[in-house]
């Protein structure tokens, strides 16, 4: 079991516990209760099919959000809607698409009692769940007892006997044969047994790599099959994207083409898939740059950058600006979710500077990602390491799961104005 996946025990975390009462209430009971109320019996196959589609929407709904919610800093409960959300929403599309006939209260009355009873549920959890994690007096422990939201409990001796959800454990020192037999104990009482390294990726969201030994090299390296398939999704969603939002994007460049001199579109050459450089579109957000000046500098953009217009900002603020690189996802330059592009001159320096940045590029860069939405922009290189990392966890957790994640995130920060930018 991966530690991201770790949940304190109790009835209130058990899927059938949670699946069952969820069908019951939020399926079986709207559907009795309308069943009861029918004046004709030729009225109770709509609310069959209600009832069918809640219990499909129901089942895929949890395997949703349980797949969604296991990575780091995510706050279950509030992940409990857009899940919920999709699957009621396909199982409506289903109806709409095939006419087929359905009882409209029933299937929103599963919606409403789907969200309330796994917010209710995730709600307590959370209130009363603070994971107590012990930690062994050897190696590479002060790292993990820095990270908040976890009772760490520091063990001196074997014979401690203390009540723990998990154990962490840096399992490449010489422990003594005492700990050794204790750790084995741990493991058959069904305590969950992690290496440290492996609880900080799991508790930060970010993947240090300290050489890139050929494990490194498997586990980092991400499925060829779903990559392909991203590409082809992103392709649709772009061409699709594009048609729909070309007024806006026209509109969008007009007023800039008003608001300052300049061209609407900012062109710039950053390192993309396999190292390999390509133009990149945006929309102009700055004023246009003075020749002669330090491009390393002008590359980066502080958070109050004199150089952003008005307009620019509130393209910024809205993402607005990033529209235009729907360009570079039908060219096939960009996905939707991946590692930011980095400026060329900034790439190259970069580097030079940190150990395996290069290894970012493993995947094609996106509009968003990761590192975005858990840290923001940064530029500092002790902050751009940090962002790194996160592009590691990224590449390592490759997969469908993180990617709705991280679009859930950006309309979050989007829309509400919270999160990391």
């Amino acid at each position: 079991m991966s530690p991201s996946n770790f949940q304190p025990a109790g009835h209130l975390a058990r899927l059938r516990y949670q699946l069952g009462g969820c069908i019951l209430v939020a399926a079986v009971l709207p559907a009795a209760i309308r069943a009861w109320t029918l004046d004709y019996a030729r009225q109770l196959p709509p609310v069959e099919h209600a009832f069918w589609a809640s219990v499909i929407a129901i089942t895929f709904g949890i395997w949703l959000f349980r797949n969604v919610s296991t990575y780091p800093g995510i706050e279950r409960a509030s992940y409990v809607v857009p899940s919920f959300s999709a699957t009621f929403g396909l199982a409506l599309l289903f109806f709409i698409v095939s006419r087929l006939d359905y009882n409209r209260t029933v299937l929103i009355a599963g919606y409403v009692l789907s969200v309330a009873w796994f917010v209710a549920i995730h709600s307590r959890l959370q209130r009363r769940t603070l994971l107590r994690i012990g930690v062994l007096p050897f190696g590479e422990r002060g790292r993990l007892e820095a990270i908040n939201g976890v009772d760490w409990v520091e063990l001196h001796h074997p014979g401690d006997d203390v009540r723990l959800d998990a154990v962490g454990a840096d399992l490449r020192t010489d422990l003594p044969s005492e700990w050794d037999a204790r750790l084995a104990d741990y493991a058959l009482a069904g305590t969950p047994v992690y290496h440290t390294k492996h609880l900080l990726e799991s508790l930060t969201g970010r993947v240090e790599l300290e050489h890139l030994s050929e494990n490194s090299f498997g586990s980092l390296a991400p499925v060829s099959a779903f990559m392909s398939f991203k590409m082809a999704v992103d392709w649709v969603v772009a061409l699709v994207a594009g048609v729909l939002l070309l007024p806006i994007l026209v509109a969008v460049g007009v007023a800039i083409r008003l608001g300052s001199p300049g061209p609407a579109l900012f062109r710039q050459q950053r390192i993309g898939y396999k190292g390999v450089p390509f133009t990149v579109y945006k929309f102009r957000t700055m004023t246009v740059a003075v020749e002669g000046g330090d491009l390393r500098a002008e590359a980066m953009t502080q958070a109050a950058d004199a150089r952003i217009t008005k307009l620019g900002r509130w393209l910024r603020f809205t993402r607005l600006d990033e529209l235009p690189q729907i360009i570079n996802i039908l060219r096939r330059e960009m996905s939707w979710i991946g590692p930011r592009p980095e400026a060329e001159i900034l790439s190259r320096w970069y580097e030079v500077e940190i150990p395996f940045y290069r290894y970012r590029h493993i995947v094609r860069p996106g509009v968003t990602g990761w590192a975005q939405v858990c840290q923001g922009h940064v530029t500092a290189i002790g902050d751009v390491q940090s962002k790194l990392h996160y592009d590691f966890y990224y590449i390592k957790h490759y997969s469908a799961w993180i990617d709705l994640l991280i679009i859930a995130r950006t309309v979050r920060t989007v829309v509400t104005g919270h999160g990391s930018r």
